[in-house]
């Protein structure tokens, strides 16, 4: 009697205990499910990722996993579907020498993805040139490629180089990085002056007009508020901030102000809410003047947030290819700056970490944002301007990452804290490729128009 009386004693406070805890996490296990297939369903696009063209050869390419943010094992792990892989070249003198050395870098990288996606691994990932290819390789179960140009100064003053990029590739480009460039004012303005009383130049403005022809996005992302507004303006066609915030949430001169975000609501535009640290959480002013200070003294770039984007000339030397170890590859460890510090020189990177414990023991930095605080922006974005002119991006390997979107591994997450915030599949779906390929193909049907 007694062995009975504990049995049911023993079974009556698991019922007890199963009906205390069985509600909440039930429902959890039911979020995670209905956000996995949400995740899985949806088309999942990036609009900016950076590469070393170092990462794009026969012996060391992205069909390893490689100590970079986003790989096509990455991808795959986080069912991360397009990847906009950005040519990018640092700010430098307005000088015609200074121009073909950036016009060199810009094409060491258009071959790079080229190569790769052509001869190293065309089974694996396609490139695409129109929004059909990126429907239509994802179709056949590819990774896709998109190119996009961060910064318009390679093409110098020769306004033909628009059309070579659009020609190898480019779909997106804008005018300027950290640092004015002859095409436009830089967002680091602000701090700096402007040289085109923070606006577009004359070249700029042709520019826009070329790129309105050919149907490549205009890409508002860098360039200071009054460029942008200038852009918007004068484009025939929508256009895109391709790594940006809200301001109102941190205020960072690489975010968008209200006045931007209407302004590209009324064009048709999209904003894609990027993952980047400091820009989605600001430091204060005394650490990012003394950050601002760090990268000019280390030729980083003209100006803005460490980790912001690598202005710098790769050494002739190649380097080991960075693959991960085994035992970080399941959950990578966070990383300050992400895969930016993988693709700066040695001896700059002691440097810059040298620097960077300097400053944060003197200028302590904000606790590192989340994806909960990346959300928070797109919750204002949508708010502000409606689901359809909102994405999502992460500049990764360029400085981009947050906690718990640390590379394309950790995709997954994003989507269940939007599914957490009550967002229907049709609304994720629009934000994390819709919107933009809507955009896209708005784009190429101006340029129709223009053409005829």
């Amino acid at each position: 009697m007694k062995l009975i009386h504990r049995k049911l004693m023993t079974a009556s406070l698991l019922i007890q205990l199963t009906a205390a805890t069985s509600p909440a996490q039930s429902s959890e296990a039911a979020l995670v499910t209905k956000a996995k297939g949400i995740h899985d369903r949806v088309l999942k696009l990036d609009t900016h990722n950076d590469i070393d063209p170092s990462n794009f050869t026969a012996d060391c390419n992205y069909l390893k996993r490689l100590n970079t943010q986003v790989n096509l094992p990455k991808m795959v792990q986080g069912d991360m579907d397009v990847a906009f892989l950005i040519v990018y070249v640092g700010q430098g003198l307005p000088t015609e020498d200074e121009y073909d050395n950036a016009y060199k870098q810009a094409i060491e990288k258009f071959d790079a993805i080229h190569r790769f996606t052509e001869k190293i691994a065309p089974d694996s990932m396609g490139l695409a040139l129109t929004p059909e290819d990126v429907r239509r390789l994802h179709k056949q179960g590819k990774r896709v490629a998109v190119i996009g140009v961060e910064n318009g100064y390679p093409i110098g003053t020769d306004i033909k180089r628009v059309k070579e990029f659009y020609d190898r590739g480019g779909r997106y480009m804008s005018l300027a990085h950290n640092g004015n460039s002859q095409l436009a004012d830089s967002n680091t303005g602000e701090a700096s002056g402007y040289l085109h009383n923070n606006g577009l130049s004359p070249l700029g403005r042709e520019v826009i007009a070329e790129m309105n022809r050919l149907g490549m996005m205009v890409d508002l992302s860098h360039p200071s508020k009054g460029a942008n507004l200038e852009a918007i303006r004068l484009s025939k066609a929508p256009v895109i901030a391709s790594h940006s915030s809200v301001r109102a949430m941190a205020d960072h001169s690489r975010n968008m102000d209200d006045e931007q975000l209407l302004a590209l609501k009324k064009n048709g535009g999209v904003i894609q809410i990027v993952g980047f640290a400091s820009y989605v959480k600001v430091d204060s002013k005394e650490r990012t003047a003394a950050l601002t200070k760090m990268r000019a003294d280390l030729g980083l770039g003209g100006g803005g947030r460490a980790g912001g984007g690598a202005g710098f000339r790769r050494p002739t030397a190649p380097r080991p290819c960075a693959v991960e170890e085994p035992a970080t590859a399941a959950a990578p460890a966070p990383r300050r700056g992400g895969g930016f510090l993988n693709m700066l020189p040695p001896d700059k990177r002691a440097e810059y970490e040298k620097q960077m414990a300097e400053i944060d023991a003197k200028y302590p930095p904000v606790t590192r944002a989340t994806v909960k605080d990346m959300v928070d922006h797109i919750d204002y974005a949508v708010k502000k301007i409606g689901i359809d002119h909102v994405g999502i991006s992460s500049d990764f390997d360029g400085g981009g990452g947050i906690e718990g979107w640390d590379s394309a591994a950790e995709a997954f997450n994003v989507t269940l804290e939007l599914v957490r915030r009550g967002y229907t599949e049709e609304q994720i779906g629009k934000m994390w490729s819709g919107n933009l390929l809507r955009v896209w193909g708005d784009v190429e049907k101006v340029a129709q128009k223009l053409k005829k």
